[in-house]
């Protein structure tokens, strides 16, 4: 009776106890390995009850004392991507003009938070190209000049029509629908000045519409990141020149082209827009900055 007292007493050890459960019929499966005298003369005796009591407060006390582990939402957006947004909204409406410093401090104190996130958003603006840290200076707002503005939407040309060839044979009714659907809000969007912030977005929602299909992600990535630095000049060219209806109609003409599922044609027709916007542009911002110099 000692070493069978001995050999269960184990299962009250508190470091055990908490990482091993013995099974309901713990009891059970003692009696069921004894010889059944022994067992008998342990019943009479009370060691066998006494383990089981022992055996059921512990795991009782166990099941008290573990509390439900607690989950910690995570938060819908953290303060570096709230800075991020806020700090890019306000370069792509021109509110942080070219050449202009961005203090973190100054930041930090706007958006009454610490230095840490907005570095972390400074660090994502510079990666965009929005910004650029300057020796002596820190970071200020980034000045393309005419030509790389060409450039940039040159570089757009050349991958956003490698895309949409691949995306062509993969296109389904689904994806004409969808890309129908942003169009019409985007034209909507076009006749009100007061959703000249969301124009951007619109214009990529619908244009990643149509390159989706490709199955390019990286590409696809890269190319955001071209677009939002376009999307400031292009804002700026709308809102001075109320050429809204060119916007839309160059649109529509590129769906229609992308209907044709004919990759070339679709791809000729993305060309022609995405060029002769950069050459629009470029002698606009030139023009621009003339009279303001």
């Amino acid at each position: 009776m000692a070493i069978l007292w001995e050999s269960s007493e184990w299962w009250t050890d508190s470091s055990l106890a908490n990482s091993c459960k013995p099974p309901v019929n713990f009891i059970g499966l003692i009696t069921a390995q004894l010889d059944s005298q022994l067992v008998s003369a342990l019943r009479q005796d009370g060691t066998v009850r006494t383990i089981a009591g022992k055996v059921k407060n512990r795991l009782a006390d166990t099941t008290k004392t573990v509390s439900p582990r607690k989950l910690t939402p995570i938060p819908r957006q953290s303060l570096a991507a709230a800075v991020l947004e806020r700090l890019r909204d306000k370069i792509l409406s021109g509110e942080l003009r070219e050449g202009e410093q961005l203090r973190q401090d100054a930041i930090a104190t706007e958006f009454q938070i610490s230095r840490i996130p907005v570095r972390e958003a400074l660090s994502h603006l510079a990666a965009e190209g929005l910004i650029t840290i300057v020796a002596n200076r820190g970071a200020v707002v980034s000045a393309l000049s005419p030509e790389e503005i060409m450039e940039l939407f040159e570089t757009r040309a050349v991958l956003e029509c490698h895309m949409l060839r691949c995306a062509i044979p993969n296109m389904k009714p689904v994806d004409f629908q969808k890309a129908e659907g942003i169009l019409k809000q985007f034209e909507e969007s076009l006749e009100k000045d007061s959703e000249v912030k969301s124009w951007g977005s619109w214009n990529w929602n619908f244009h990643s519409t149509l390159y989706a299909p490709a199955n390019r992600a990286f590409m696809l990535s890269y190319v955001k990141t071209l677009n939002i630095n376009c999307d400031r000049y292009t804002r700026l060219h709308l809102v001075f020149t109320r050429d809204l209806h060119r916007a839309g109609q160059a649109h529509r003409e590129l769906l229609d082209a992308c209907k044709s599922r004919d990759p070339e044609i679709a791809a000729a027709a993305l060309w022609k827009h995405i060029t002769e916007a950069g050459e629009y542009l470029k002698e606009f911002i030139q023009r621009h900055r003339e009279q303001h110099s």
